[in-house]
C-alpha cells in the first residue's frame, strides 16, 4: 500500500492518503491529517456509494470546523469550564466551546503514518505536555484495519509520563443513502442502551443518568432518526436534535459489544458499531448549516449523523463516571469496529 499525495498544509507539511480495500470491494480512504477518514465506499448497483461526508483535498480538511472524519483528542466531547484538577493541581484547558472545552486540537495534527505488512495503516504522534492545557507528554498510536468480513477496526493506544485524562473517538459523519436524501431523518437506528447522560443547556452532563424509557431518546428498538427529533422534550431542545451520550448495556469488562446499528431508508446499506468503550454519542448534524461543501455536495442541516464511541463527557468532574485518568506505566487501549452491510 503506497500513500498518495493529497495536498500540503498551510505550514508546508505533506498530507498523504492511504486506501484500504478488501476482496468484497469495500474501500476505506484515510489521511494522516488528523487520521481522518475521507471516504467509505460500499459496493452498489451503480458501482460504489460513499457513506461519509468529506472534502476533496487537504485544504478542505484544514479549513473544516466540524471535525469531518477526524480522530478526536486529547479528550473527546466537553469538559465544563475548560478546567480540571489532577493530583491537586488545577489545569486550564483550551476554551473553544463558549466557556467550555470541546474535543481538542489533534484533529488538526499531521501524524507520522505508514502501512504495515498486514495491510493496516498506523498513525503516530506525541502530544506535548501543556497542549490544549493537558498535563503529560502523551504518546499516541491510531491503527486502522479493514478485513474481508467487511469490518473496519479503529484502535487507539496511548502512554503518558504524567497523570492525565484521555478520551479518544472518531468523528465520521455518516449518510448511508449516499446523498440521495436531503437529511438522514429517514435512516433507521437502534442503540443498545437503556440510559443516557442528562445534560444542561450547554450540553454538559449534570451527573444524572436517566432512563431512555418514555423519552424521545429511546432507541432500544429500531426507529427512524427523525421520528422524535423535533420533540418538545427539554433534552432534545437543548441539543437542537440528538447530541446525547448513551450508556451502553454491557458487563463491566473490556470486550467488544454491539453499540448501535443503522441502515439506509431503503435498507441496502448498513453499519453495526461494536466497541470496548462505555458510551456512544449520537450527533445528528444539528450545526451543519450549508456553509461547508465537499465531494460535490453541500453539508446541510442534519445531512449526516455521527456515532462517537467513547467515555462520558466531563468525566474529570465526575469521579462516579468510568475513569479516564491515565497514569505513567499504564497503556490506554480502546477499540471500535464498524461492520458494513450492503
Amino acid at each position: 500500500m503506497k500513500p498518495e499525495h493529497f495536498g500540503v498544509t498551510e505550514d508546508g507539511q505533506d498530507v498523504d492518503l492511504f486506501e484500504l480495500q478488501n476482496r468484497n470491494g469495500v474501500i476505506v480512504r484515510c489521511i494522516n491529517y488528523g487520521c481522518r477518514i475521507t471516504s467509505i465506499l460500499l459496493p452498489s448497483a451503480s458501482g460504489h456509494s460513499d457513506i461519509v461526508l468529506g472534502f476533496d483535498d487537504a485544504a478542505g480538511y484544514e479549513s473544516d470546523n466540524s471535525s469531518q472524519g477526524a480522530f478526536i483528542g486529547r479528550y473527546a466531547n466537553r469538559i465544563k469550564g475548560a478546567e480540571m484538577t489532577v493530583g491537586g493541581r488545577e489545569y486550564k484547558l483550551t476554551q473553544n466551546d463558549g466557556a467550555n472545552y470541546l474535543h481538542g486540537s489533534l484533529n488538526r495534527r499531521v501524524f507520522a503514518a505508514e502501512a504495515n505488512d498486514d495491510g493496516a495503516v498506523i498513525f503516530k504522534t506525541v502530544s506535548d505536555d501543556g497542549e490544549d492545557g493537558f498535563p503529560g507528554n502523551l504518546k499516541i498510536t491510531v491503527k486502522y484495519t479493514l478485513d474481508d468480513d467487511d469490518k473496519f477496526t479503529m484502535e487507539y493506544f496511548a502512554q503518558t509520563d504524567a497523570d492525565t485524562h484521555v478520551n479518544f473517538t472518531n468523528h465520521a459523519y455518516f449518510d448511508l443513502a449516499g446523498g440521495i436524501d436531503e437529511t438522514i431523518e429517514n435512516h433507521i437506528l437502534q442503540i443498545e442502551s437503556d440510559s443516557f447522560l442528562e445534560a444542561d443547556d450547554d450540553l454538559i452532563p449534570t451527573g444524572k443518568i436517566l432512563p431512555v424509557n418514555g423519552t424521545p431518546l429511546d432507541f432500544r428498538h429500531q426507529k427512524t432518526i427523525g421520528r422524535d427529533i423535533s420533540s418538545d422534550d427539554k433534552h432534545i431542545k437543548a441539543g437542537r436534535g440528538y447530541d446525547h451520550s448513551f450508556i451502553l448495556n454491557r458487563a463491566k469488562n473490556k470486550d467488544l459489544v454491539l453499540a448501535a446499528e443503522a441502515c439506509a431508508p431503503d435498507g441496502e446499506r448498513s453499519i453495526r458499531v461494536f466497541t470496548t468503550q462505555p458510551a456512544v454519542h449520537l450527533y445528528t448534524g444539528n450545526f451543519l448549516d450549508g456553509t461547508l461543501k465537499g465531494k460535490g455536495r453541500i453539508f446541510t442541516h442534519r445531512s449526516a449523523f455521527c456515532l462517537e464511541t467513547g467515555h462520558y463527557a466531563d468525566s474529570p468532574h465526575h469521579p462516579e463516571f468510568p475513569a479516564t485518568l491515565l497514569r505513567p506505566g499504564e497503556e490506554f487501549h480502546e477499540t471500535t469496529v464498524l461492520q458494513f452491510g450492503f
